[in-house]
């Protein structure tokens, strides 16, 4: 069984090194970062990352910038981990989707418990996830699709595809960023793939296919009440 990745990104690099040997002894696998610009370029170049652990101040990219570009496209687990104890500090990290927030010092077992709780506790909600619109359910653990209670049989990208539609629902999305999402940042296709996907994904849905918006010169949108 793969580990799981989880990607450190701290200036210091003592901290990393601390960090890294407690997670790696707990069987995880770890990436570093020593800036910002650093972290995003490993974090959508390697797959599967399943959690970031993120120091706030950083050179060249502080952790609120890199938390909020990776909250653009994933709801991967994120630890900020900083050296201020700022109440304001610690409502902006929430607010922009953090999961958990531990000031500096800290104890590394500490940090291991509370990376394994929420490990733990997104793989279940992950497994039980389903989602809804417009009277489309994804059941993800089933991979599972129905349409007004009604099973619809797609291929594992339509699926995919589909799923990345309802979970951003209403909001326009380029080409490239699906591309990048469901086809993963390793894909060098074009948006002919998209184009060829989409048609096959609005004819099995029937009438909820129209729900598919075509944004000409840009991409596609699902659009339902």
């Amino acid at each position: 069984m793969d580990r799981l990745k989880i990607l450190i990104v701290d200036d210091e690099s003592r901290m990393r090194k601390l960090v890294k040997d407690f997670l790696t002894k707990s069987g995880y696998e770890v990436l570093e970062a020593e800036d910002g610009s650093q972290a995003l370029d490993i974090f959508f170049e390697v797959k599967d990352i399943a959690m970031v652990l993120l120091d706030v101040m950083m050179p060249k990219m502080d952790g609120w910038e890199v938390c909020r570009e990776i909250r653009n496209y994933s709801k991967v687990p994120i630890i900020m981990l900083t050296a201020k104890a700022d109440e304001k500090d610690e409502l902006m990290g929430f607010q922009l989707g953090v999961d958990e927030y531990i000031s500096k010092p800290f104890s590394p077992k500490i940090l291991v418990a509370r990376v394994e709780a929420i490990l733990r506790r997104t793989n279940m909600s992950s497994q039980e996830e389903t989602m809804e619109a417009g009277g489309i359910v994804i059941d993800k653990a089933a991979h599972q699709i129905y349409i007004d209670g009604k099973t619809v049989d797609l291929s594992y990208k339509e699926f995919e595809l589909l799923a990345y539609f309802v979970e951003n629902k209403g909001i326009a999305l380029s080409c490239e960023k699906i591309l990048n999402n469901v086809w993963n940042y390793d894909y060098f296709g074009d948006a002919r793939t998209i184009d060829t996907h989409v048609k096959k994904l609005r004819s099995k849905m029937g009438e909820k296919g129209e729900l598919i918006k075509t944004i000409w010169g840009m991409g596609y949108k699902l659009e339902c009440e």
